[in-house]
């Protein structure tokens, strides 16, 4: 068992992933619903053994014990009451047993559900002795769980009283409305607790919606309550099918909300009614790599004797910088690293964009994951033979907070001065998704600040450097976010962590980043365009399915369909990608256009136009 003082600290900390739906799993397994599902802990234990064992196996960090009906009222209506205790022990047994024995460490949680009484007196009666008999089988913590209103939550508060050393969450079911079942608000449900009644160390949202309208409860709840927040919802809306209810959400769509939940601030995330082990082991394998003890850099303490010193004047930074500073437009172009360690094409291929009178060349950092060679090393080999400057792009995905930290004052030795700050793509979108873990101390946010701190003489320890470093920060943006609201919130933090310029994602879709470029004009910040002359209508197909951020219009799917050969393809997605270069020139400080398959002439056929 874990230590109880030691779980509040965990979910402030790290990102923690629960196991899904109980019921759901029994009714697959063809336990109807006439059953005592509670009771199935003593009759048939083997089978809630194995459902716990497989989430578990799907990367469950918390195991639900199978008790959420099991009070004393509830299992009277099965004349099970006086089986109350035994139902209760044997619940928390079971689970401890698959926790115990896997080779991680797994939190048991005694999950206990609304009372069915009418008196809250009795509802916290009911619940206190569940809660005594589920700690007395080893759980580590008491959920309560599908809370229908304030009333409820309060009778949970002083179910605990007797068990002041027990960590207990109380999570609660709002509706489309975002409102409990009484029509109570948000910040009503997640007020701090009256009195002297003990304060829960995690609230929750559970059931009664699935992911979308989740999503605008859990951006409401996060900026209500400093406590952690558990987010489970359905798997989207339950359809009847042959007499039977089924949950048609996919696990990568379930997934996809998750992350948006982790990244709006919630702590913990699993699912409710319709989630099956599927839906955990995509959703843990997604998020663990990025939400491992993330570090939020907001915070630098500095010595008593340093004193943080006025950046190097923008302009004198680099050249880029110079006519960023200026308004002179810019042409950059990116190219990968090699596979390999030869740089013979890499640097010809550079000499030509410098020959050509293109500002810099960029340089992803592992894009997709992937395995090339370092882009540090490739920026200083192109800036020392092919003179021309390049913009390095700098991900959080490798390296913990002393590595980055240590890679950037290597930057500022080595005067690569550009720098475009990525959170990166997690290992899974790579080709080694499973033997590949991330590392993920901090995003993009985090890290633009400890560089601007570096401008400015101060490392992440709050010690001096001499000399200070002048590097140009960048970061990336989305102007095609499903989310935009996020986005456009984190571009503003971004901007205000030190962002000098911001370089978008391939852009298919002009209009959508005109939109972009209103939202954001305040912040004064340069704009680079992200442009990708698309090579073939394979290549388009891709894009539009396989790259995460870039959305390509169904009108230029079927531009790039209305010509047949190889050649005429690439000459419409380069007609193309000049279309909205002269539709969107005179709102940008400059473009970034991609050499696909590391064509160099296909992007200065762009650059050039």
């Amino acid at each position: 068992m874990t230590n109880h003082q030691d779980i509040p600290t965990l979910f402030q900390t790290s990102t923690v992933i629960f196991d899904g739906a109980m019921g759901t799993e029994l009714y697959r397994r063809n336990i109807f619903t006439n059953r005592c599902y509670d009771e199935l802990c003593l009759s048939q234990p083997e089978l809630i053994r194995q459902i716990h064992q497989d989430y578990a196996d799907a990367g469950a960090d918390v195991l639900t014990t199978n008790s959420f009906g099991a009070n004393q009222v509830s299992l009277g209506h099965f004349g099970l009451a006086e089986q109350t205790a035994d139902i209760n022990r044997r619940a928390a047994k079971l689970a401890r047993e698959v926790a115990d024995q896997s080779e991680r460490a797994i939190l048991v949680a005694g999950s206990i559900g609304p009372a069915a009484a009418s008196e809250k007196a009795t509802a916290a009666q009911l619940q206190a002795a569940q809660a005594a008999y589920l700690v007395e089988g080893g759980v580590d913590f008491i959920l309560f769980e599908t809370m229908p209103d304030r009333q409820a939550i309060q009778a949970c508060a002083e179910a605990m009283a007797n068990l002041p050393d027990t960590p207990f969450a109380i999570s609660f079911t709002i509706f489309d409305n975002l409102e409990s079942s009484r029509g109570e608000a948000l910040e009503c449900l997640l007020a701090p607790l009256p009195g002297t009644a003990r304060q829960p160390f995690a609230w929750g949202l559970n059931c009664g919606v699935g992911p979308d309208a989740m999503l605008s409860a859990v951006e409401k709840a996060v900026s209500l309550t400093p406590l952690p927040l558990i987010v489970q919802p359905n798997a989207g809306t339950p359809k009847r099918i042959e007499n039977r209810t089924v949950y048609l959400c996919s696990p990568e769509y379930l997934t996809t909300y998750a992350k948006r939940f982790t990244d709006l601030g919630a702590r913990a995330v699993g699912g409710c009614c319709g989630t099956t082990p599927d839906h955990i082991r995509d959703m843990a394998r997604s998020l663990k790599p990025l939400t491992q003890k993330r570090v939020q850099i907001e915070h630098v303490t500095l010595s008593e004797s340093v004193e943080l010193k006025e950046p190097v004047p923008f302009a004198q930074r680099s050249k880029l910088a110079y006519k960023l500073a200026n308004g002179q437009w810019l042409k950059t172009i990116e190219l990968l690293p090699p596979r390999g360690f030869d740089m013979t094409s890499t640097i010809q291929k550079a000499k030509t964009c410098y020959r050509q009178g293109i500002d810099a060349i960029n340089l992803p950092d592992g894009p997709r994951a992937s395995c090339r060679l370092s882009p540090f090393y490739t920026a200083m080999r192109i800036e020392q033979e092919a003179h021309i400057e390049t913009i390095l792009h700098f991900c959080c995905r490798d390296r913990n907070l002393i590595g980055m930290q240590a890679d950037l004052l290597a930057c500022a030795a080595a005067g690569v001065a550009n720098i475009l700050f990525v959170t990166g793509d997690p290992p899974k979108l790579g080709n080694y998704p499973f033997q590949i873990s991330g590392v993920f101390d901090t995003d993009a946010i985090g890290i633009a600040r400890v560089q601007d701190r570096l401008n400015r003489g101060v490392d992440l320890g709050g010690q001096a450097i001499c000399p200070q470093t002048a590097a140009v920060i960048g970061v990336g943006a989305d102007p095609n976010a499903i989310d935009m609201k996020r986005e456009l919130r984190r571009i503003r933090e971004k901007v205000e962590a030190g962002a000098d310029f911001i370089i978008t994602q391939p852009v298919f879709d002009p209009e959508a980043l005109l939109r972009f470029l209103d939202d954001i004009q305040e912040l004064g910040t340069p704009v680079i365009a992200g442009v990708w002359p698309l090579a073939s209508y394979r290549n388009a197909t891709f894009m539009q399915n396989e790259v995460p951020g870039v959305v390509v219009p169904d009108q230029i799917m079927q531009r790039m369909a209305s010509v047949e050969s190889r050649e005429d393809q690439l000459a419409m997605g380069i007609q193309i990608a000049r279309e909205i270069v002269q539709r969107i020139r005179d709102r940008l400080a400059g473009i970034q256009v991609s050499a696909p398959f590391g064509n160099v002439s296909t992007a200065l056929a762009v650059t050039n136009a």
